[in-house]
């Protein structure tokens, strides 16, 4: 699950190359397109990463804008590479495959959560009973693929290189008991025991914050060991989620996430504040059915 094993990553360097080339060459996307005999979109899409080049695509490509030899030989095995399947496409109909491909391919992780823990941090019960309350149109058996997919994702954080992950909770995510007691219990001893990972830095912004800089949404900001390949932002939404990759929609989620860390409680004392729920939860304080007494 390195950089060198993700397929996505080498597909949207490989494009941003391709982009390169073809605007050094002084040409256009219709012109390379009539002469592939194929449509702009095609071109575009390879450009962005979006789609996947054949070596055949790559080749020809790079004969019209004049590149040979080795700097060809060198993207056209690249666009080989790029056609390798990750380890998530068995699952590709049960999560949004390009996000997993990045984030497999990533250095670091910085990450805001309002509702629920991240899949990264997210127990076996935790996420099996989010996923039921989230999708209850799913089969059982779908429902533990999808549980399946999480976990497998997690080694990440423990693998020979192991991605910087920096998580910012809101209150509410360690407030709300996803799988009733016994199962909330065990996911917050499993947060406190990953923050003491020395790649896992996690922080809870407490309801006392009020409005904050993240009041927008959800949100993931992905940053990659190469300097060619840029930071990517996903932001959820109930369909999916949306990737942004604009020099000036980057500036302002960092921005963002910035404000939103340094308005949190320091890590230490989140971990702490967390431990302390695991013996006296919030949902305790309050019986069933009494929000207004």
């Amino acid at each position: 699950m390195s950089e060198r094993r993700s397929p996505t990553i080498r597909r949207r360097r490989l494009g941003a190359e391709l982009r390169r080339q073809r605007e050094a060459a002084g040409i256009t996307i219709e012109v390379v397109a009539e002469q592939l005999e194929c449509s702009a979109s095609k071109i575009s899409r390879i450009e962005t990463g979006h789609t996947t080049a054949t070596p055949r695509d790559v080749r020809d490509m790079l004969r019209i804008y004049g590149v040979v030899g080795v700097e060809s030989d060198e993207l056209v095995q690249i666009a080989r590479e790029a056609r390798q399947k990750g380890w998530w496409h068995p699952y590709s109909t049960v999560l949004v495959g390009a996000y997993v491909g990045l984030e497999a391919a990533a250095s670091s992780i910085r990450a805001y959560e309002q509702q629920v823990v991240p899949g990264l941090l997210e127990t076996e019960e935790y996420a099996s009973a989010m996923i039921r309350a989230a999708r209850p149109d799913f089969s059982p058996d779908q429902v533990a693929q999808r549980v399946r997919v999480r976990l497998g994702r997690q080694s990440l954080l423990t693998q020979d290189d192991p991605v910087d992950l920096w998580v910012v909770l809101d209150e509410t995510v360690v407030s709300r008991p996803v799988g009733g007691d016994d199962v909330m219990r065990d996911q917050l001893k499993r947060l406190v025991e990953v923050a003491e990972l020395p790649n896992v830095t996690l922080q809870i912004l407490p309801f006392e914050v009020g409005a904050h800089a993240g009041m927008d949404g959800t949100f993931t900001i992905l940053s990659f060991p190469e300097p060619g390949d840029p930071d990517v932002v996903y932001a959820e939404n109930a369909t999916g989620g949306l990737f942004l990759e604009k020099s000036d929609e980057l500036q302002k989620y960092s921005f963002i996430f910035d404000h939103i860390r340094a308005a949190a409680i320091r890590p230490e004392e989140s971990i702490a504040h967390i431990a302390k729920l695991v013996e006296e939860p919030l949902w305790k304080w309050r019986p069933r059915g009494s929000l207004w007494t």
